[in-house]
């Protein structure tokens, strides 16, 4: 692992020397190699970029002479909740019912004044970090594991990820995306399940959106998995 990049090639040879060490008493290896990767981001509307870390885990099992290959990735995005934002919106008509009454007209000038001021957002919605832990089992074949791949399919799927480089015009790009894109966590495995579903590289796979809940003390989680037989199950994964 020292000597050479961590490939599909190296974790075969490297599982089948473990068997081979212990002929006789096992034919049974497993191994997984956990690490950060590093992406370079750009920022959504600002010439400006970043490094993003991503936490990635690469396991290996070989068993009775049969090689799985699994891939994880955790990514990180924001979430806003629909239901606060319909609430929100709702508190927002309110107050501009209660600042133009119906019976007195109402200058387009005045509107947009009051639209751009503190009086005029009577509410916001709630939102949160949120993580969305992927793995997926590889068909055979693959020359690299496809790490930026799928980071880049989460991302694509939830449209929100965290950002690493914000100036004010990134901060009210990735506002707007939140407002475009407000999601439930069950929402959010539903996307990644779309997504990934797509993709005929990947034999099976588990995901789990857990959103950092802002509103209640614990956190709001989704699992989605292919369903394929024998395959991965919609309860905890370790």
């Amino acid at each position: 692992l020292g000597r050479e990049p961590l490939t599909p090639a190296l974790v075969r040879r490297l599982l089948r020397a473990f068997v081979e060490s212990h002929r006789g008493l096992s034919d049974r290896a497993r191994v997984r190699v956990r690490f950060e990767q590093l992406l370079r981001r750009p920022a959504l509307a600002s010439a400006h970029s970043g490094w993003r870390a991503y936490p990635v885990t690469v396991a290996g099992l070989l068993e009775h002479g049969q090689l799985q290959l699994e891939l994880g990735v955790t990514v990180t995005y924001s979430s806003t909740c629909p239901c606060s934002a319909a609430l929100a919106r709702q508190l927002i008509q309110r107050r501009f019912a209660e600042d133009f009454p119906a019976e007195l007209p109402v200058a387009r000038e005045r509107v947009l004044a009051w639209l751009g001021s503190e009086q005029g957002i009577a509410a916001t919605p709630h939102s949160q970090r949120s993580h969305a832990e992927i793995r997926v089992r590889l068909l055979p074949g693959f020359g690299d594991f496809p790490v930026r791949e799928l980071i880049d399919l989460a991302e694509g799927a939830l449209a929100t990820p965290v950002q690493a480089a914000v100036k004010r015009e990134d901060e009210q790009a990735f506002a707007a995306l939140n407002a475009a894109h407000a999601m439930f966590c069950e929402d959010a495995a539903r996307r990644l399940k779309r997504a990934l579903e797509r993709d005929e590289r990947f034999l099976d796979f588990w995901v789990r959106a857990s959103h950092l809940e802002s509103l209640h003390p614990h956190d709001a989680v989704a699992i989605a998995v292919k369903g394929v037989p024998g395959g991965y199950r919609a309860g905890l994964h370790d």
